[in-house]
């Protein structure tokens, strides 16, 4: 059955727990020279309308690991936004590539590709959704402090992609979610309706941050926002997540950011290069949790992780 990944919730909870645990098994194996190659002759078309050098990085080293080929597709050699139909471009290029992954900018964009494709498309990143973030994240977390289940998480600044991405994470994977940001920044709000009782929202970053075991936090001015950049600055300036703030999380709480990060903006220097900061864990994760999502969505994933234990969080 053709399968999609465009937002956290395409997937069960098992699901996203069996692609965690196998990112752990895939980076293992990476670590110990393993060679592997389950996509061996396989074809991933790469359509980048926003540039990104950890998702294209990521998406191409895995696909040559995996023994497969990845064709990198920039604004300038596609016809997306050319004038030809989305509807068009989704049966041509799912017709010569295995599966797509994709990075623009309206959602429904990517939702109209996926109705017309023949082969799985990967959200790799939206205005709205950032999906494949949340897997390195989690598995961050679960490589550093086990299950994430149960957890505080604290999210800290702009209710954005990776805000909402976050939101589905706290439903799919069972964990709590406080949520500060400045008036007029919050995330959105049918989002954060659906999640129900996952979520809480808290002004005050200090009292946002109490008891959490993971603070999370991203730029201010995303892909698209610099004009915006000194309007949030001002916005935001009491959003920066400093030692103050990690003071009133628990005293093992990690420090995640998807990066880039802007130093001295929205995360000081102190906490970004600290001792709780697992942010180039993080960056590099992305490889790992990919891999396992395109076996997952490839149909190559091992039976043996395809139903990890344990039921899915309500």
């Amino acid at each position: 059955m053709l399968r999609h990944f465009l937002t956290l919730n395409d997937l069960s909870g098992d699901e996203l727990r069996a692609i965690i645990d196998r990112a752990q098994a895939l980076k293992a194996m990476t670590k110990n020279g393993e060679i592997y190659e389950p996509l061996k002759n396989k074809v991933l078309g790469m359509v980048f309308e926003k540039s990104s050098t950890r998702t294209r990085v990521s998406f191409e080293t895995g696909m040559i690991q995996f023994g497969g080929q990845a064709i990198f597709l920039s604004p300038r050699d596609t016809q997306l936004g050319r004038g030809e139909p989305i509807e068009d471009s989704a049966r041509v290029l799912s017709s010569m590539v295995d599966i797509i992954m994709i990075r623009t900018f309206e959602h429904s964009k990517i939702e109209t590709f996926a109705k017309y494709s023949s082969v799985p498309v990967i959200n790799a990143l939206t205005d709205i959704y950032h999906p494949c973030q949340l897997l390195a994240d989690v598995q961050t977390y679960v490589e550093n402090r086990g299950d994430i289940r149960g957890k505080t998480v604290t999210w800290i600044g702009d209710g954005n992609n990776m805000c909402h991405s976050y939101i589905n994470a706290a439903k799919q994977f069972g964990f709590q979610l406080v949520i500060s940001t400045p008036e007029g920044f919050g995330a959105n709000e049918a989002i954060v309706a659906r999640a129900g009782d996952r979520v809480r929202l808290e002004s005050d970053p200090l009292k946002a941050a109490k008891n959490a075991d993971l603070i999370v936090t991203d730029v201010w001015a995303s892909m698209g926002q610099e004009e915006e950049q000194r309007l949030r600055e001002k916005a935001f300036a009491n959003y920066q997540v400093d030692a103050k703030v990690m003071a009133q999380a628990n005293s093992d709480a990690l420090f995640m950011h998807c990066l880039p990060a802007h130093r001295d903006e929205e995360v000081s220097a102190e906490v970004i290069d600290g001792a709780q900061s697992v942010v180039f864990q993080e960056a590099e994760n992305r490889l790992h949790s990919q891999k396992a999502l395109l076996e997952f969505l490839m149909g190559t994933l091992p039976t043996s992780q395809a139903t990890p234990q344990g039921e899915t969080p309500q």
